[in-house]
This record gives C-alpha cells, structure tokens and sequence, in this order.
C-alpha cells in the first residue's frame, strides 16, 4: 500500500485520494495537498483528544444539526488546551477610537416607487411597459398628477395603496439598480428616467434620507471584546495545531492512518525506531553483513572528523531530522516499510543519502551537420 508522510502523519495513498474531493484548488498539487494537511491535523487533534481521555457529549448548532463525535472531540480538546485572556476596556477603547466609522448606525433612506410590469416577455412588451412609465414621469413634471395619484391608479405593486411608499430603508433592502439610483437622488427629486429591474420599470422618488450617527463607546464595548476574544481564540488555535504538527514533524512520523482514516493501533511509529535505545551501536556490525560498502564509506568519513561511527550516525541522523520535508520522510517511510529492523533500514538510507553520490544523468544531443 503506497502511503505519504504530511505533518508528520503517515497518510494511505487512497486515504488521501477520497479526501482531494473536499478540497477544490487551483492545482491537482494544490488540492492534494490541502487534502494532506486537512487529514494530518484531524489525525492529530483527535489523537490528542483521546491522549487525554476526553468523553465529550456531541452539541446542537443553531440550525439543530448535531455534531459528531469527531467535530466534539476537536471542540473540547480545543477548549481544553486553548487558553486566551479576555481584552481590557483599554485595548477595547484603542480600536473603537482607531475607526470609529466601523461603528456608525447605516444611513438610511425613505423612498417612494411606481412599478410597471410588462405584459409580456417579448421586447415589444418591455418596451411599452417602459413607454408607459416615462409618461408617468413627464405627467409629475408637467403637473398633471401628484405621484401619489399616480402610483395608486398605475403601480402594480403593492405599496400602490399607500401612494407608493416602501417607508425606511437600509442596505440592501432593495435591488441594486433601484438602490444605486436612490443614492444619486436629493431628498423629493423623482428620477428622470425609469428604472429597470428583474420586477419590471420603475419611477422613482427619494424622500428623505437619515444619515447615520455615531455609536457611544459604552453601547458598542461588549461587541469589540467580542471581535477581539474571537480574533484571539483563532490565532492560538492556529498557533496550538502549528505547535502539534511540529512536534510531529521532529519525530518524522508520529502517527500512522489507516485506509479509513484511523490511527493505527499498536504500530510502532518512525519516532519511535529511531528514538531505540542502542540502535546507532547495532549500525556498524549490521552494515558490515548487509552493505559493506556503505559500512566502509561511514567509516572513512567519520575518521575524518574525527568521530565514532556511532557519533557520526547520530549527527547524521540528527541533521535530517532538523532539515527533512515531507518528501523525504516519505522516502524513509519507503525504506523502512517491510524491512527486517526498519530502525537500521532507516539509518542506513539516511546516510546513504549523505555519503554516497547520486548518479548522474546525461542528455546526449545530437549535433546538425
């Protein structure tokens, strides 16, 4: 079963595969590896959530759906572990007093419309409902009507009845090409032309418009501490999974999934060979029977610095631990796996890597005569 290491997660191929669904991305590259990490920092707070023997009861979100047992699991152990101070009033006055437009009232509006809608789809009937309507504007200019009269004998909507009024607006409460209009508009002006929407056309006329006003510091406390306890609470939890996921970066491989996304049970993990007592002592005589040219090598290379060949394979493998990505752990993954001692497998690969020179490759090019 072909497998890869992200976070320090050993991470089944076909594990991963399934999961590259949930995670759209630019790349095939992207995506795989937003999948790799998903997975690998699930594995991890999970893991860490039965370390220490949490038994969480699943909860109820606003809209009734309830967790499972994995998503209460995260909460609590996040709860448990994530630790953040409340914001005084001080840091709470400092950001009321750095942008105090972010805590304004909205502007708001009181507008008045006559809605024509065409009787039909076809161009024709769009244009006749159009036609129509620009009257009702140039009767308003010409004095012949009020635009109340005239919205309650020509408007098809409902606020007809009451002269056309749609009575307080904020943001957002009408279509954009209505509100955008509005906001040219002085207070008693009616638009000079109709305006189109997915309703029909409309005449429009601003009312009055209510500026927003100044919130004191005192009403809108509670709702900064807020922003500020939720800003904090998500930088260290960024900061709690960033500390697991390099603590099992240093073991090289900490935990071990299985093809349903579980953790291995009982599996000796890569920190845990290479973290063997004496295994650096059982190099030298294993190598002398299974390569003994690379034995030869480790030898002639620690003699010129001076070292044991057992202090030399310490050093060596301490500097991949520090230097390894994700890539190269794999590979170590890749050479342990199926091996009779995977703890000396590993040391050998690692200095292999170190001592013995790749091979290189040519490209032969053919010259034109």
């Amino acid at each position: 079963m072909r497998t890869l290491v992200v976070d320090g997660v050993e991470i089944p191929e076909a594990l991963l595969a399934q999961e590259v669904q949930n995670h759209p991305g630019a790349s095939a590259a992207d995506a795989r590896a937003a999948a790799g990490h998903a997975l690998a920092i699930r594995a991890l707070l999970l893991h860490r959530a039965r370390q220490l023997g949490l038994d969480p009861t699943p909860e109820f979100d606003a809209q009734g759906r309830e967790e499972t047992l994995e998503e209460a699991l995260i909460r609590e152990l996040l709860d448990a572990e994530v630790d953040v101070a409340g914001p005084s009033d001080a840091e709470c006055r400092r950001v009321y007093d750095a942008a105090p437009h972010r805590f304004r009232t909205p502007a708001l509006s009181e507008a008045s419309h006559i809605l024509v809608e065409p009787r039909g789809e076809d161009h024709a009937a769009i244009h006749a409902a159009h036609d129509a309507a620009a009257a009702l504007i140039q009767a308003m200019t010409d004095g012949q009507a009020t635009f109340a009269d005239l919205a309650r004998q020509h408007s098809d909507c409902p606020s007809g009845a009451t002269g056309g009024s749609l009575g307080q607006l904020g943001p957002g409460d009408l279509v954009p090409e209505v509100e955008g209009v509005l906001a040219g508009l002085s207070a008693g002006q009616v638009a000079a032309t109709p305006v189109r929407s997915r309703f029909g056309w409309h005449v429009l006329r601003l009312d009055r418009r209510i500026d927003g006003r100044q919130l004191p510091f005192d009403l809108v406390v509670e709702r900064i501490r807020l922003h500020l306890e939720s800003r904090a609470w998500t930088a260290a939890a960024t900061r709690y999974v960033a500390d697991l996921t390099a603590e099992a970066r240093r073991q090289g491989v900490a935990l071990t999934l299985t093809p349903d996304g579980g953790v291995r049970e009982g599996s000796a993990t890569l920190g845990d060979f290479l973290g063997e007592g004496g295994v650096a002592e059982r190099l030298v005589p294993w190598l002398a029977a299974v390569d003994p040219d690379l034995g030869q090598r480790l030898a002639t290379a620690a003699d010129a610095e001076g070292e044991t060949a057992q202090g030399y394979t310490r050093a060596a493998m301490a500097e991949f631990v520090a230097d390894a990505n994700d890539e190269r752990w794999t590979n170590l993954i890749s050479a342990a796996r199926d091996a009779e001692d995977p703890a000396l497998a590993c040391l050998a690969a690692v200095l292999r890597s170190k001592l013995v020179p790749a091979k290189q490759t040519f490209t032969l090019i053919r010259r034109a005569s």
